[in-house]
């Protein structure tokens, strides 16, 4: 039975600045290896910064995308995750070969492969695509992997499908919690001054990163999407200052009984980990309710309502979600 040692990262990006950020990773990667860890998953979009994508028109997009794969960004993953002997997911902006620019997530693992993502709901820029396909891939670890980028993960459909194809872990990419919102229940910003003096008062801020607009939020949801669908979660996430909003950080590691057996709230980047017992999966809750599903009674999934609107439109035109 091979276990797997993982780790969750959360970090504070530097918006548009790729070495910076490149340089963050790097050094994560290092503690990861030196503890013996064979995954270390990054935030969305953190090599490039993310919020404060919205503001950039097409040229200074395109300025800061890169190809997957054979790009400088992908290239240095591939080389983390070669010379330590283990897989690194990271999030950037995606130049396409098609002229299309993503919201792409990479995994590059030891033997040299490398994966992509393209968020399917992406919204952060309407010059930015979303993808159309579903990510699970095997692993030489003899694990497969699933990954939805932040929003995707909101789409329970999304979620269940990834199980389907296989997914044993799911790897969980975001830039969320302090996000402005209509919805008085659905978080809400955190005061910038909180952060600003987070060293002389790391209570006030750390009750924000644990309460509704962070912690508090995300364990509405996020424990379900591990236990219903048996699979362990790997939640990374940006945290401090990403434009105008404070992310929450709150990366933490599920099991698939939707058990948290790693986290931290810590007010700055941090880096949890957990070593993942693969006996759980087989006798898991969630997929002793999947081996009885009805699939001929569920064609309504796949018939529009009618109702259906733009993640765009969502998020902007909604202010927030």
């Amino acid at each position: 039975m091979n276990n797997l040692r993982v780790a969750a990262v959360q970090f504070e990006h530097a918006p548009g600045d790729l070495d910076a950020n490149l340089a963050t990773i790097e050094s994560f990667v290092e503690q990861a290896a030196a503890r013996n860890v064979q995954l270390v998953l990054f935030p969305e979009c953190c090599i490039s910064g993310y919020w404060h994508l919205r503001h950039l028109d097409r040229p200074a997009l395109e300025a800061l995308a890169e190809p997957v794969f054979a790009g400088p960004s992908c290239q240095r993953l591939l080389a983390l995750a070669r010379d330590h002997g283990l897989a690194v997911g990271a999030g950037l902006v995606e130049a396409g070969p098609d002229g299309r620019l993503h919201n792409t997530y990479v995994v590059a693992l030891p033997d040299g492969a490398c994966h992509r993502h393209r968020k399917i709901h992406t919204f952060i820029s309407e010059h930015m695509t979303s993808g159309d396909e579903y990510t699970v891939f095997d692993t030489p670890f003899g694990w497969r992997f699933g990954v939805l980028t932040c929003y995707d993960n909101n789409i329970g459909e999304n979620v269940r499908i990834t199980a389907l194809q296989g997914a044993e872990l799911l790897l969980a990419p975001h830039q969320t919690g302090g996000c402005r919102s209509s919805n008085p229940h659905t978080m809400g910003l955190v005061d910038r001054a909180l952060w600003d003096n987070r060293l002389a008062d790391p209570e006030a801020i750390e009750r924000e990163l644990r309460g509704p607009k962070g912690r508090e939020w995300l364990l509405r949801w996020l424990p379900a999407r591990a236990h219903d669908n048996g699979m362990f979660l790997v939640f990374s996430n940006g945290v401090g200052v990403d434009d105008d909003e404070i992310r929450t950080g709150n990366a933490m590691i599920l099991d698939p009984y939707g058990r948290i057996l790693a986290e931290t709230w810590q007010a700055g980047n941090d880096m949890v980990i957990a070593d993942l017992d693969r006996s759980l999966l087989e006798r898991s809750t969630g997929r002793r309710w999947i081996r009885t599903r009805r699939p001929e009674l569920y064609g309504p999934l796949t018939v529009a309502t009618g109702q259906e609107e733009d993640t765009r439109r969502m998020r902007f035109d909604k202010k927030g979600i």
